[in-house]
């Protein structure tokens, strides 16, 4: 960790943001130092994105099985190994977590220490008992899962910690109803528990439509989901959970996913100069610097978006900005997200258009979609939103692979394309991007059908029509 001059670029967190950032910052020439408390990965590779999704895998194979039935596929039995399904999860992380090594990280150049990392001035820390001088940093310390107050609560699984289950619960309670909730109660509801979900708003997955949100809400059901809305625990005595409505709920275990809170304690960031706001997260700029311009931050440590993928990007934004002295933006109207469930929900940009917005949205259901027909899942659909010019301003998919989808619609409404320039694309048939495409081509369609366009093309079509009279009596 010597270094006689000041590092270009100390970061403070190992996560996603922070091993973005420090790639980025050493690819620019810059010495960079990076601190993990932990292990380096983030919640992402241990907690996050590749345990759930993985066991999310291992859900959909059990639910995909019994379903064979529908098409004329019995397979008999079907029995669900935990333990087995569990090792397949760890296999997943330890598969991808080489990447992310110390060791990885400094074949790349980077300086990586292990330890806790306090700031101690604006332009100076506290590494393991040793001052660090620096002339830029980037706070990246992610998030960390809440636990409300609610009386009687011990011992609850967090997103954190649920991986650690060597057994199935025989009877899971899920307090939160938001991608992680719903994602988890599937997911174990199929590989056999008795799932209860508890969500305190009026429908699960309140970040997205509400056609989307029902959608969920009747699979989860099917899945065997038992789904309380509008209600929240009140408490809980020993393994029952008793609701506002005084309903109960009996347990086995119980799984909080009601959201997660920016880790910024015991940073001194008093002494650095860096304010956080109500809910202790930094306050960035649009650049994503901090209250001290030495300082930036990225990742779910921000008010911003907190997803792997934003964290990524916002951290290779800003270590751009802190090694070159640039001012690129963030841009917020451009970040898609996806719920894993089956089918999947994913978003970008507007969802639902408001009766004054100027704002039209063509909906194409999955029912009238011909590879969700011969999948015999029909159970979604693809929605465009367009601008008064046709530009394509949002979209909701619910469907297998939605996620998959959306980043095609993602840069289409970077590059301001419109729904023509979608429409004239071909793509390939059939697949479940077909929702999309014909969404696009029914408002292309409209648009042929207004009365302006009816008017140009009588006109053209009478100029045609001359043409070809004059042409056929001179031959």
């Amino acid at each position: 960790m010597t270094q006689p001059q000041p590092w270009d670029l100390l970061v403070v967190g190992g996560g996603s943001a922070g091993i973005v950032s420090a790639k980025t910052a050493v690819k620019l020439g810059a010495s960079v130092l990076l601190v993990e408390s932990h292990r380096t990965g983030g919640d992402c590779l241990w907690t996050g994105c590749v345990p759930s999704k993985s066991l999310l895998a291992a859900a959909h194979h059990v639910a995909h099985a019994r379903r064979g039935a529908e098409v004329g596929v019995h397979v008999g039995d079907i029995t669900v190994d935990f333990a087995a399904v569990m090792a397949h999860v760890r296999s997943a992380i330890s598969t991808i977590e080489p990447i992310d090594t110390p060791e990885a990280l400094e074949a790349d150049g980077i300086t990586v220490v292990s330890g806790r990392a306090v700031f101690t001035s604006p332009h100076t820390a506290d590494v393991n008992g040793k001052s660090v001088r620096f002339r830029q940093a980037l706070i990246a310390t992610g998030a960390a899962p809440i636990l409300p107050p609610i009386p009687g609560l011990n011992n609850a699984l967090t997103s954190e910690t649920v991986w650690d289950l060597d057994e199935l619960p025989a009877r899971l309670l899920v307090i939160g109803g938001g991608s992680i909730g719903c994602e988890l109660s599937q997911a174990f509801a199929r590989l056999g528990s008795d799932v209860t979900l508890v969500e305190a708003g009026p429908r699960v997955l309140p970040a997205e439509s509400p056609a989307a949100s029902r959608i969920i809400n009747d699979v989860l059901e099917h899945d065997g989901v038992t789904i309380h809305t509008g209600q929240s625990v009140s408490h809980i005595e020993g393994t029952r959970a008793v609701l506002s409505n005084d309903d109960t709920v009996e347990f086995d275990q119980v799984l909080v996913a009601v959201g997660r809170a920016a880790r910024t304690d015991k940073l001194g960031l008093d002494a650095a100069g860096v304010r956080v706001n109500d809910h202790k997260q930094v306050m960035i700029d649009r650049h994503l610097r901090t209250t001290n311009p030495r300082i930036w931050a990225a990742g779910d440590v921000t008010p911003l978006p907190q997803f792997t993928h934003t964290a990524g990007t916002f951290g290779s934004l800003a270590a751009s900005n802190a090694v070159l002295g640039i001012r690129r933006k963030v841009n917020t109207a451009l970040i898609p997200r996806v719920t894993f469930t089956d089918p999947e929900v994913a978003s970008v940009g507007e969802s639902t258009p408001t009766v004054n917005s100027r704002l039209r949205e063509h909906t194409v259901t999955h029912d009238h979609l011909d590879r969700a027909v011969t999948e015999n899942s029909t159970r979604g659909f693809s929605s465009l939103v367009f601008d008064r010019k046709s530009r394509l301003v949002g979209a909701t998919v619910v469907s297998p692979r939605a996620g998959e989808t959306i980043g095609e619609l993602t840069l289409a409404m970077k590059l301001g394309l419109r729904s023509r320039d979608l429409a004239g694309t071909i793509h390939p048939y059939p697949t479940y991007n077909d929702g999309a495409w014909n969404a696009a081509i029914a408002d292309t369609r409209d648009q042929l059908a207004s009365p302006a366009a009816k008017r140009t093309f009588s006109v053209l079509t009478g100029i045609r029509r001359k043409w070809l009279k004059t042409k056929n009596k001179s031959v």
